[in-house]
């Protein structure tokens, strides 16, 4: 079988990428992988899938080293960073980049920003940019969505990739691929990497998942994000698979038919709520080999297109610590449901081995709530709040009726999102006046002791350890209110 080869080569690479932290991986080894790298990996072997899976740990040991290196007091990303990939320093210490501009490509454009390695995004503008090709992005990035003025900003028509890169922070974005995007792709695809956290952004609209972990993806946090309305010809929520150290927090599963997600790895799922799935919600790795998978005080609600199953496809090699989640399952508006037994894990393919005591323990804990008290949070914080556009006003609105509305977008019909009306429009609005551009507003730097004309003092780091420009955009969300 040829296929082996083409999928451990990336593996060697990656492991040598993460001797530094600094470093972006190797460009050359992003085309090893078929297209779709999920049919190769259904085509392995057992033992071709536990060679695969050491590499992925040998992967997660060489992604730590790097951490520890780049970071040895463990400073958070920023406050609030919790799980595997809390400890990514993104583009700090880099150049500040400024989006001016909705465009696709050229000077100005997102996607000319996160071409290039250590670097902190802020946006100069808000509103949709629409993308032809898929977009894929450097290491050591910062990707302040947050400073988008007016209603925020909008990634559309495709696809972004993060594969085989480090060291990345994303918050306040909006990822949605939508129809014209790449069949058998995901809106957010981590293929390879590692050092990765993804906080309040949302997902929706991909062709393939919403959003994809997969081929040796380690140390990464997905938090407090929405993944929802995956479209033709699938439909789902995540394909997360071969993976090592992987937290999803505080998270809105929506509306997918399966998926939400598929965990095949070593993962943490807490505080996640699970909305109106439409076959299957959470999904075991249903294979050979052995996955390890923490569930802990979620909350599964069944919507117009759910059946019964909150989880499924288990096999006894999925190892299962499950606690504190509850199901309701009688669609009448009110958040009444019943504690989760072994037995809703149960399904045709068979059950998981139950585990007593958790198996993931990352450096930062998450924080966690009961399931009860994470959804009131969910509904309140979740996704690219600062500013909610129609579409997560509409995903929000329908949550809250506990069962009434809601629906997935029907795998066959190749009209994808517009099933759900559209996109919307996000509106821009004005800019602060930063005249030395590092990042910085004049206003909070005068306000701040610090001078308008110097760039330099932006990258100073203050007595927590953060840089001036990081203290800047995380004050912008710090208690951020939903509007």
């Amino acid at each position: 079988m040829k296929l082996l080869p083409l999928l451990l080569a990336p593996f060697c690479l990656l492991a040598n990428s993460l001797s530094a932290a600094t470093s972006p991986a190797p460009a050359e080894d992003s085309a090893a992988l078929p297209a779709d790298e999920e049919l190769a990996t259904n085509a392995l072997t057992v033992a071709q899938r536990a060679a695969l899976e050491k590499k992925a740990g040998d992967a997660a040991d060489a992604a730590q080293k790097a951490i520890d290196a780049a970071n040895p007091k463990h400073l958070p990303a920023f406050p609030g960073a919790e799980g595997f990939g809390a400890l990514a320093t993104g583009g700090r210490g880099g150049t500040v980049y400024h989006v001016t501009n909705l465009n696709d490509a050229g000077p100005g454009s997102f996607r000319d920003a996160v071409s290039q390695p250590n670097r902190i995004v802020v946006f100069d503008v808000g509103g949709v940019i629409k993308i032809g090709k898929e977009i894929e992005t450097s290491s050591n990035l910062t990707i302040a969505g947050q400073t988008a003025p007016g209603e925020g900003i909008c990634i559309y028509g495709n696809g972004v990739s993060l594969g085989g890169q480090s060291n990345i922070i994303i918050r306040y974005m909006r990822f949605r691929q939508g129809i014209a995007g790449d069949r058998g792709k995901k809106t957010l695809g981590m293929d390879r990497a590692s050092n990765i956290i993804v906080d309040h952004c949302s997902v929706e609209w991909g062709r393939w998942d919403d959003i994809g972990l997969t081929v040796g993806t380690t140390a990464v946090t997905v938090q407090n994000c929405i993944m929802a309305e995956g479209i033709h010809p699938q439909s789902f929520g995540a394909l997360i698979d071969t993976v090592t150290n992987i937290t999803l927090s505080h998270n809105l599963w929506m509306s997918n038919e399966s998926r939400n997600p598929k965990a095949k790895g070593t993962i943490q799922y807490i505080n996640n709520v699970v909305y109106d799935w439409g076959i299957t919600g959470l999904c075991g790795g249903h294979s050979a080999a052995d996955h390890y998978l923490d569930v802990i005080n979620n909350y599964f609600i069944k919507g117009p297109a759910s059946n019964n199953q909150m989880a499924g496809q288990f096999l006894p090699t999925d190892h299962v610590f499950q606690e504190g989640n509850f199901i309701d399952l009688d669609r009448d508006g009110t958040l009444n449901g019943r504690p989760v037994t072994t037995d809703d894990f149960t399904d045709k393919n068979g059950v998981p081995t139950f585990v007593k005591t958790p198996t993931m323990h990352p450096a930062i804990a998450v924080t966690t709530q009961s399931a009860a008290a994470a959804y009131p949070k969910i509904v309140a914080e979740v996704g690219c709040s600062l500013h909610r556009d129609s579409v997560d006003l509409r995903l929000i609105g329908e949550l809250a009726t506990l069962g009434a509305k809601g629906h997935t977008l029907n795998h066959k019909d190749d009209k994808g999102e517009a099933l759900a009306g559209g996109l919307g429009e996000i509106k821009s609005g004005p800019t602060p006046v930063d005249t030395d551009g590092d990042g910085i507003p004049d206003a909070w730097e005068t306000a701040h002791g610090l001078d308008p004309k110097n760039p330099a003092d932006a990258a100073k780091l203050d007595a927590s350890g953060y840089s001036n420009l990081e203290v800047y955009l995380n004050s912008l969300v710090a208690a951020a209110p939903v509007r």
